[in-house]
């Protein structure tokens, strides 16, 4: 049954658009399975929680999106990019996909739908090895000698919003280095903005960001960086449409995600 799903999975890509690493990319309406722990878990905490899952329209499969990054909207549409995971166990009455992202579009309204719990318990909530530390903690010094590094942001589709531990873990870790190596040593910091202009049909909707929003990612990044002390003289800025593919590892091996970035180039002397 799996691999009958992942064939049709495939399939819907290939259909849908360009080849890519991803396993599934698609544009659909969210569901909300109402689910909650039982007592008898031993995760169980008192917490109630759901699924949200969706429904690849050239296909008919449902997958369990539940750990993206970012949650859908029941009342839009979402752009979901992801590859399946694997061996995972179906908690919520869908193919669970991880890493996933799903991006929603607010010019898709959608009708509200949402499922009883049907016997699935759900899981406990994922908790990311990324995450944005207080200043105060100590944390693995960089060892010398010290060279040029870029972090790599990723954003949803046409979005600038730093995603909770994920984008803003990025624009963390790219302070946290500047500051180590030692403003001494550091000539400037570079902040490009990219923006996936080219128009794409994805599940029969065309899909191309604003070439505005490349620098709408800038100005939130540089925003943070002048706040943190890092001095404007030091900050160099580019916006460009047509954003390529990135080995960035905030991307998590998804291609097209990848185009959707900014990259913080810490310039080291």
């Amino acid at each position: 049954m799996i691999a009958l799903r992942i064939m049709g999975g495939a399939l819907a890509l290939c259909v849908a658009t360009t080849a890519t690493a991803q396993d599934v990319r698609f544009v659909a309406c969210p569901i909300y399975r109402d689910t909650n722990y039982h007592e008898s878990n031993p995760d169980h905490h008192g917490r109630r929680t759901g699924c949200w899952l969706v429904d690849d329209p050239e296909t008919g499969i449902r997958y369990d999106v539940n750990d993206s990054w970012s949650k859908p909207d029941f009342a839009y549409g979402v752009l979901v990019e992801g590859d399946i995971k694997e061996g995972a166990e179906d908690t919520c009455g869908g193919i669970q996909l991880g890493p996933v992202r799903t991006s929603i579009l607010y010019d898709r309204e959608c009708p509200r739908r949402s499922l009883m719990a049907e016997g699935y318990t759900s899981r406990p909530p994922l908790f990311s090895e990324r995450y944005v530390m207080p200043g105060f903690v100590e944390r693995d010094l960089p060892d010398p000698p010290y060279r040029t590094m870029t972090f790599s942001p990723t954003f949803d589709f046409d979005s600038a919003f730093m995603t909770f531990n994920l984008s803003d873990y990025a624009l963390d870790q790219a302070i946290y280095y500047y500051r180590q190596v030692g403003a001494d040593n550091v000539s400037k910091v570079i902040v490009t903005g990219w923006a996936a202009t080219e128009p794409e049909v994805i599940s029969g909707v065309t899909l191309a960001e604003r070439l505005e929003v490349a620098q709408e990612r800038v100005d939130g990044i540089v925003t943070t960086l002048l706040r943190m002390g890092i001095p404007e003289d030091r900050i160099e800025t580019h916006a460009y449409g047509n954003a390529e593919v990135s080995d960035t590892e905030y991307a998590d091996g998804l291609e097209e995600t990848s185009r959707r970035r900014a990259d913080i180039t810490v310039v080291v002397d």
